[in-house]
């Protein structure tokens, strides 16, 4: 990170994240980065959608990781919950599965993105924040 990009992210409120998968190595993993990533805050946890949206009213996360396959509400219906209620957090949609093997509604859940397991570190984070943060600056 630049000098210039550091300054700012000091200055910058920090983002409120919490995670929704039904694996606690993942949960683990995301705990991780989140803490690993300056700006960021990892507020809590959810082990289904069902757990998430009540958390996500007491939490008031800025962003919130859901894995896409979870057993009762599924990833793509807790995003759509959760674009309803927190209408002003962005969701993630975070899978082992492939953007071409998502199901039907991706596109009208609400998420503002999908990233792959792998693929999510502090760079991933910092970039999904910059590109899709829902929440007015102040």
């Amino acid at each position: 990170m630049e000098t210039h990009e550091r300054d700012a992210a000091l200055n910058a409120p920090t983002v409120k994240v919490m995670t929704v998968d039904d694996h606690e190595v993942f949960r683990e993993v995301a705990r991780e980065v989140v803490q690993a990533t300056m700006g960021f805050e990892h507020v809590g946890d959810a082990t289904s959608g069902e757990e998430a949206l009540a958390l996500a009213e007491s939490l008031d996360p800025d962003l919130i990781l859901i894995d896409l396959r979870m057993p009762g509400i599924d990833g793509l219906e807790t995003a759509r919950r959760l674009r309803v209620s927190r209408p002003d957090a962005t969701t993630v949609l975070i899978s082992t599965a492939d953007f071409e093997s998502l199901p039907g509604g991706f596109a009208t859940c609400g998420a503002a993105a999908f990233v792959h397991k792998q693929d999510f570190g502090p760079a991933t984070l910092r970039r999904l924040w910059a590109e899709h943060r829902r929440r007015s600056e102040a």
